[in-house]
């Protein structure tokens, strides 16, 4: 369902203000749009020298290129500053709202274009389908299911009464179009504050006033979104960025928590964000589990609101060094990068507000200036200094080195070396032509383009049993570790009960267990790594081996890379919530149900098979699933070249083909040159 806009494009969010340094932070994105544009350059030089086989190549290559777009992840505490944190990055103060009751299960993805080029689509908000509407209605959610199966009538009670209070202020704004909008699509050519709002901001509870549009109310359709996407064009970011907000880890159904590890699936880089004045606690418990999925180099760590504090320059090593333990301690990432600021001097300097800070923030300002401007420029403007001590040109300038290392590099490499292949081949097709293929060879073209077929089935299927024989021994491994678990914790129970008997309530800690299913995943991420390598080798020998025997040294020149390994997502479905993770009257009610040795072990047994399940599924079935997806697409894309390169040698087989037809539009060394410069320039991102 498409939405026109009701409103002019002049009241999209602008900037109120800006600070000189800005950009300062993303000086490794602007070189690495530098090299790309190079490299498309590159290939638009190379696009009037193909054939037309050889422009597929070239046309996916560009849509690679042009459609790099990394995401970063925030998380973290609810009121940590999220939201003001992603306004800031993006350069508007007050984009996105930030002070409102976060209850809706909306992740808010801001894609930010550099230019003032005209988007077609500047807001995308998409419902939540019947299906996962039926979930929260039928069983409250993820955590009515584990209040049902924990036996916790109370809080069951609870949480159906707030879905029945949902579910009724939900009817009464939309009326009519509540189940016509389940998995809809509202899409506008415009956005601002007030459309934002009443999509992903809950709301009051009130009825509209006499002559009020129900269309424009405040949160009208909050409670069924379950994605917003907006696009706009950015002056600042020298690439194209996607900056994703989540509403948090922890709420009252669990809705978030879901689409929140979905969000971090599909990004490379996290931005964990903390409250200076709570820091990293037990209480974030959930929030734990999730950062102890990603590796240390996926993981950036904000410490925001440091303007509350009132000695920032001592407290903050003291800060620094309880989330370092708090991580050590719960196996989080060690070597997790971490950054201290305050998204809302950050803001301040945005709105040109910095003289009317408050109080006590203004204090901390200078008290921080004291050890964060030790080296600074003294001819700094005020705004320019307190965007330094605000923290956003360090964050950025930690997600652009991580962008450019992990994501654009490879990304530059993959396509030269592609770009370098077709190339190449081309070059061999025209020395065929010319020089004809190596004398008395046995294999004529149809012969060649057979046994290529064959090469491509018999590889692929290959793949497809070796990949598939390492996921069966990850399950395998997985199914072990979960009966592991699961007999050390029921042995763990029986001994208490002998102990102590019925009346102490027990307690167990899962995170034995999400450490085993790490390990087991971890040795199944190298074996599917090393496993698609050596066949990716494989087919590169068996394709290079067959183009020489049919064409002997007229291809020699021809440069084949081998396929980029895959890369495995990190298993985040281990930080899913489970019963096992509350430590209150959760247990204690389970525990009162229960009577009798016999049935605590069985009980038990059903609980954790019961809540573990989802994440099993999760790591066992759907992460599998898109890394072998993944993987035979890499082969298969390999092939797909090697296709069109073995096609554009068949077409300049042909004997009656004039050669200077070739030529037609400019002299030969003109268009060796042409080629030439253009592999020079590959070559650069392939060393």
């Amino acid at each position: 369902m498409n939405m026109q806009p009701q409103i002019d494009r002049t009241t999209n969010i602008h900037a109120a203000a800006r600070p000189a340094n800005l950009n300062a932070g993303m000086e490794p994105l602007a070189e690495l749009a530098t090299q790309m544009a190079e490299l498309d350059g590159a290939l638009e030089a190379l696009a009037g020298q193909t054939g037309d086989k050889a422009q597929r190549t070239l046309l996916r290559l560009n849509k690679e290129l042009a459609g790099f777009e990394p995401c970063i992840t925030l998380l973290g505490q609810v009121k940590s500053g999220k939201t003001s944190l992603v306004n800031a990055m993006g350069g508007w103060a007050d984009l996105l709202p930030s002070d409102v009751n976060p209850w809706t299960s909306v992740v808010t993805s801001l894609h930010l274009t550099p230019g003032d080029a005209r988007v077609e689509t500047s807001a995308r908000f998409q419902f939540m389908t019947e299906a996962e509407w039926d979930r929260l209605l039928t069983k409250g959610g993820r955590i009515g299911e584990m209040a049902g199966r924990a036996g916790a009538e109370g809080e069951l009670a609870k949480i159906q009464a707030q879905i029945e209070q949902m579910r009724e202020r939900s009817r009464n704004r939309l009326g009519r179009k509540f189940e016509l909008l389940m998995g809809q699509t509202h899409e506008y050519e415009y956005f601002d504050k007030n459309l934002i709002e009443r999509y992903i901001c809950l709301g009051d509870d009130f009825d509209l006033e006499s002559g009020m549009e129900g269309e424009d109310s405040q949160g009208r359709f909050a409670d069924i979104t379950r994605s917003a996407d907006l696009y706009l064009n950015s002056p600042t970011v020298p690439i194209a960025l996607c900056l994703r907000d989540t509403p948090g880890v922890n709420d009252t159904f669990m809705m978030r928590e879901q689409v929140t590890i979905q969000a971090i699936r599909d990004s490379r880089i996290c931005v964990v964000v903390l409250s200076a004045s709570q820091a990293l606690t037990s209480v974030d418990m959930g929030l734990i589990r999730m950062i102890s999925t990603l590796k240390s180099r996926e993981v950036v760590i904000f410490v925001n609101r440091i303007d509350e504090l009132a000695d920032p320059a001592n407290q903050i090593p003291e800060i620094e060094a309880s989330i370092r333990q708090t991580l050590d301690s719960h196996h989080g990432p060690k070597e997790a990068e971490i950054i201290f600021g305050s998204a809302y001097w950050a803001g301040k300097v945005l709105t040109g507000e910095l003289e009317e800070m408050q109080g006590a923030s203004g204090a901390a300002l200078l008290n921080w200036a004291k050890v964060g401007l030790a080296a600074a420029n003294p001819d700094q403007s005020p705004q320019d200094m307190a965007w330094a001590l605000s923290g956003l040109p360090e964050l950025l300038r930690s997600i652009s080195n991580r962008i450019v290392k992990d994501l654009g590099a490879p990304l530059l490499a993959r396509v030269a070396s592609s770009a370098i292949t077709m190339t190449t081949g081309q070059q061999a097709a025209h020395a065929v032509m010319i020089r004809g293929s190596k004398p008395g060879a046995a294999l004529n073209m149809r012969d060649i383009e057979t046994r290529f077929e064959q090469i491509v089935t018999s590889q692929m299927a290959a793949l497809e049993d070796e990949i598939d024989a390492v996921f069966d021994a990850f399950r395998q491994r997985a199914d072990r570790a979960h009966a592991t678990f699961v007999n050390r914790a029921t042995h763990s129970l029986i001994d208490h009960l002998e102990r102590w008997g019925e009346a102490c309530v027990w307690e167990y800690d899962a995170t034995g267990l999400r450490l085993l299913l790490k390990s087991a995943y971890s040795v199944m991420t190298s074996r599917v790594q090393a496993t698609a390598l050596a066949r990716y080798e494989l087919a590169v020998q068996e394709v290079a081996g067959l183009l020489y025997a049919g064409f002997g040294t007229a291809v020699e020149g021809i440069q084949i890379s081998v396929p980029e390994a895959p890369t495995v997502p990190s298993p985040v479905a281990l930080g899913q919530t489970i019963a096992l993770d509350f430590n209150d009257n959760w247990w204690s009610s389970w525990w009162r149900r229960t009577r009798g040795y016999k049935a605590f072990v069985k009980n038990f047994q059903q609980l954790i098979c019961g809540e573990t399940e989802d994440f099993m599924t999760q790591l066992k079935q759907v992460q599998t699933a898109d890394t072998r997806a993944s993987t035979l697409a890499g082969l298969q894309i390999f092939f797909e070249d090697q296709r069109n390169i073995l096609m554009e040698i068949a077409d300049h087989c042909r004997q009656d083909q004039d050669v200077q037809d070739l030529f037609a539009s400019q002299g030969q060394q003109q268009r060796q040159d042409i080629t030439q410069a253009a592999l020079t320039t590959l070559g650069k991102y392939t060393a």
